[in-house]
């Protein structure tokens, strides 16, 4: 089954590059010209095994977004490791409107056909935040993260404690079938282009 899950894998994010070739084209002229910075923001984290590596999202923050956040880190509305703000002053107006739609995770596809990352599993974590697991917690990476999860098809933007983040997580590596893959990326389709996030 996990040959299969690859091969799906393999032939979506191809053909969803060639698909989105044009668009991808047309959103990175957008990111240069709309705010100071580099078109792509280097994703620095881990996965499966505890393994670091870097993935890609379009740009959605300022350029000193990294140095801002210390001054933003008690506005944090995540408990646990991670950091979570929906009115983040630090993304852009366009950033806004990329998060909104899941453009932003468009270049992670990438990452899919390198085979660091799989359409649908738990999210990597920040190699950053990655250091402040407790143990049960680092169970979550004993798979390929995925740029989908049940976490952000079952309210994502509800969801405000870390513990209960990791516990759906690990309900989908204790219950994987391909079948539930295959549920979460249709669920994945209403949730983006409504802008919900749920």
């Amino acid at each position: 089954m996990i040959r299969i899950k690859r091969i799906f894998d393999l032939t979506t994010a191809i053909i969803l590059l060639i698909v989105f070739f044009i668009p991808i084209i047309f959103l990175m002229i957008l990111v240069k010209i709309s705010s100071k910075g580099p078109i792509f923001y280097k994703w620095n984290v881990i996965g499966k095994e505890g393994k670091p590596f870097t993935s890609y999202k379009f740009r959605t923050m300022i350029n000193n977004a990294e140095n801002m956040k210390k001054q933003i880190i008690q506005e944090n509305e995540m408990t646990g490791p991670v950091f979570k703000m929906k009115e983040d002053p630090r993304i852009t107006t366009l950033g806004k409107y990329f998060r909104k739609y899941s453009l932003d995770e468009l270049p992670q596809l990438w990452s899919v056909l390198k085979g660091d990352m799989s359409l649908v599993g738990p999210r990597p974590p920040l190699q950053t935040e990655w250091i402040d697991f407790e143990e049960w917690q680092k169970r979550k990476v004993s798979v390929k993260p995925g740029i989908t999860c049940t976490w952000q098809v079952n309210g994502r933007n509800e969801v405000s404690d870390f513990n209960d983040w990791v516990k759906m997580d690990l309900d989908y590596i204790d219950n994987w079938t391909f079948l539930m893959d295959i549920k979460i990326l249709v669920k994945t389709i209403p949730a983006v282009l409504s802008g919900s996030g749920h």
